[in-house]
């Protein structure tokens, strides 16, 4: 079977990388050699990193300051050397049959550069953040205004989460959050590197973006259930905030990322295909949730 490189980036979430590490030694008793664990610690000061050396000598740890999610990423795969590449947050609960599903799919599927799967939330929800469509200032405004919520099967009013898809059964996608990103070494050769501009939020976009560009398939494969608690690392998310460990500080950033990404994604990618009046639009439109966020 095909090695697997595992990359989880870290920060001060040591109680929770502990489970998720925890949780993938079963995985790595079915694959052994053929699957490697690499966790990059962002400088964290709640001592995760002492926690892998002294717990897990068999995972790669790679200490680094904090530069970002993208940028840890690219680190990671300066070691990385697996068929396969998965790019999980400490917070996602993978099982050993789903890793062999997910590199049985690939195999059988060559035209496909990127799988997700069916995430989870501790409700047993969905987490549509992993279902996503292109965020094209209507798929925004639609997502932003609620519209979405009221035409939920829509395919004119809930475009941002594809809702009109068949969830029950395997389909393309245009993007799904880094949290749980099954990538082909050949298609990430590709796409290239994380775009670090990208601290936190929208390098998942960008990836997913630049991949579909090149020609490759994004697939979301619900036949695999992955458990994510979502938000543990960012400490913003209500369903987390009993687990989080963020500082106030970090709270602070993470709102504050949340809109830098999507102008950052916007200009990079977006602002070309429309007029100008369209894009002055969608700008300010950033910039007053950038201000409702921070309030």
């Amino acid at each position: 079977m095909s090695k697997i490189s595992i990359i989880i980036v870290n920060y001060n979430t040591k109680n929770i990388l502990k489970d998720c590490l925890e949780n993938l030694k079963e995985a790595k008793e079915e694959f052994k050699e053929d699957l490697e664990i690499i966790v990059v610690d962002n400088s964290s000061s709640d001592g995760s990193a002492d926690l892998v050396k002294e717990n897990y000598q068999d995972v790669l740890l790679i200490e680094s300051e904090n530069n970002g999610l993208a940028a840890a990423h690219n680190l990671a795969l300066t070691r990385a050397s697996g068929a396969y590449f998965l790019f999980m947050g400490t917070d996602a609960f993978p099982l050993k049959e789903d890793l062999i599903t997910l590199v049985t799919y690939m195999g059988k599927n060559l035209d496909v550069g990127l799988v997700t799967p069916k995430l989870v939330l501790r409700d047993g929800s969905l987490d549509m953040d992993a279902h996503r469509g292109l965020p094209t200032p209507w798929a925004s405004f639609t997502y932003f205004t609620k519209l979405n919520r009221l035409f939920p099967k829509s395919k004119l009013f809930n475009s941002y989460f594809l809702g009109y898809k068949d969830f029950s059964k395997p389909h393309e996608i245009d993007l799904c959050i880094s949290h749980f990103m099954f990538v082909r070494a050949k298609a990430q050769q590709d796409v290239g590197l994380w775009d670090e501009e990208f601290f936190v939020y929208g390098e998942d976009v960008d990836f997913c973006y630049r991949m579909k560009s090149l020609g490759w398939k994004i697939i979301y494969l619900p036949e695999v259930e992955v458990l994510h608690l979502k938000g543990v690392s960012i400490g913003t998310r209500k369903e987390s905030r009993d687990l989080t460990t963020a500082s106030d500080e970090t709270k602070d950033r993470m709102r504050k990322e949340t809109t830098r990404a999507m102008k950052l994604f916007y200009e990079k990618h977006m602002a070309q295909k429309y007029p100008s009046f369209i894009n002055f639009l969608v700008l300010k439109g950033i910039d007053s949730l950038r201000v409702i966020r921070r309030l």
